[in-house]
């Protein structure tokens, strides 16, 4: 039986979008002028371009029309470090990394060959960590303005991990999570695969509108408030001391638990203190080692209130059953002989130039960052496409974010995340350069 003509449009169109022959960003002819094109009606018309749009191939934005994705990422997965190409330069996935790491780990692990017992670290551990580790994390943690007791710390195996054992602790299929309108795409990742209800937060300069927040938990039962206080990604916001109070406020009026993902929290100096110390009772605090030491070490921290912890050692139990020990012996090896804290400062520093070259390369076009963070955003002309900038840099070797991965809304902005920590400060120049050039001649366009 032969296929509808309509069947027989959506298949030519997706080959022509899938084979590059339509490039991501262009847009496509109205559904009048496709409809008058191939001599169908329009409601047949709107029918191809919708069943384009179910299969993550177009987008339509209201008053603008229908325009090829870019799909080198597939819709809602978030950053893909391996959709960046060998040969290219890598804007797209933060990998901060300093010269004399490798050196440090070979001193550690000769360290570790001849102190100990290291059939101990072969074994399995108690879920939540071994006790010795947690209690240097715990010592760590109070430099970060935390003071917790060890018994209140579990080990996971990175921020990542934290927050999807603390998904699967917390909450369940259909809850509703208040978010920012930009968040974390890790998050929207496991909002997907734990069907939570993610409700979006509009931002202002400093951090989540607090109106709004405070409007949708009165309104919708929000059961978790999600939010990345300092050092917001992809924004950089650090939201004020005054704004933290109010969000606890708000938190202890509706009920809902805040979860405070702290991963590039390590980059501001004096913040304002976390969530999880003036509202520990309805906080679980997640941060780690990643960003801050090496993206291999795996290591990650979780403070929760107690009465969220044997749910959380019962995650932890399903997906990895402990933290490795020998990689959690290593961080805490470097965290105890001031290693980390070394590490994070040269870091810091090290942000702060990569920051200062992205402003002197990219002047005069509307960057919001943080002057200390590893990315910045760049918003684009409201006649612009992201898609379409995306696909003409990776023409040149050069992988960027739009904002797809971190919008939370219907209405995708269009804007570009530029990652400063996964290429070297000489190459990062001259390539933010081409970037400059390429977003000034998309918007002539």
């Amino acid at each position: 039986m032969a296929a509808p003509r309509y069947k027989k449009l959506v298949d030519a169109l997706a080959s022509d979008i899938r084979t590059g022959r339509l490039a991501a960003g262009a847009r496509l002819p109205t559904h009048r002028e496709l409809a008058a094109h191939e001599g169908i009606a329009v409601v047949t018309a709107t029918r191809v371009y919708a069943e384009l749009e179910t299969m993550g191939l177009v987008s339509r934005e209201q008053g603008r029309g229908t325009f090829v994705r870019d799909i080198a990422v597939p819709a809602g997965h978030g950053i893909d470090q391996q959709a960046v190409a060998t040969d290219a330069v890598d804007l797209n996935f933060n990998c901060p990394s300093l010269p004399g790491q490798a050196d440090l780990l070979r001193q550690s692990l000769r360290e570790l060959a001849t102190a100990g017992d290291l059939d101990a670290l072969l074994r399995y551990q108690p879920h939540a960590g071994r006790a010795q580790d947690r209690a240097s994390i715990a010592r760590h943690l109070r430099r970060r303005g935390i003071t917790t007791d060890a018994e209140r710390i579990l080990v996971v195996d990175g921020a990542q991990h934290g927050l999807a054992v603390t998904v699967m602790a917390a909450l369940g299929a259909g809850d509703v999570v208040a978010v920012d309108a930009l968040t974390y795409p890790g998050f929207k990742v496991l909002a997907h695969a734990f069907r939570l209800d993610l409700a979006p937060v509009p931002a202002t300069a400093d951090g989540p509108d607090l109106d709004a927040l405070e409007e949708l938990c009165a309104t919708r039962p929000v059961r978790a408030i999600y939010t990345m206080p300092t050092l917001h990604n992809p924004l950089g916001w650090v939201m004020p001391a005054t704004d933290r109070t109010r969000l606890v406020r708000i938190a202890r009026a509706h009920g809902p638990l805040i979860v405070e993902d702290a991963s590039y929290a390590y980059l501001v100096e004096d913040p304002p203190p976390p969530l999880a110390a003036s509202a520990p009772d309805i906080t679980v605090h997640v941060s780690g080692l990643s960003k801050s030491v090496a993206t291999g070490l795996r290591v990650g921290f979780v403070v929760a209130p107690p009465s969220v912890m044997p749910a959380l050692e019962r995650a932890i139990r399903a997906t990895t059953w402990n933290t490795p020990a020998l990689t959690a012996a290593i961080a805490c090896r470097w965290i105890e002989d001031g290693t980390v804290d070394l590490l994070e400062a040269r870091k810091r520093e090290d942000a702060k130039a990569r920051q200062a070259i992205a402003r002197q390369e990219l002047a005069g076009l509307p960057l919001v960052g943080h002057p200390a963070s590893y990315f910045t955003w760049l918003p684009l002309p409201d006649d612009a496409r992201a898609d379409r900038l995306t696909a003409t840099l990776a023409r040149q070797r050069i992988s960027v974010a739009t904002a797809e991965p971190f919008s939370t809304t219907t209405h995708t902005p269009q804007a570009i995340r530029l990652a400063l920590g996964s290429t070297d400060p000489d190459s990062l120049r001259s390539t933010l350069r081409t970037v400059r050039r390429a977003a000034v001649e998309d918007a002539r366009a």
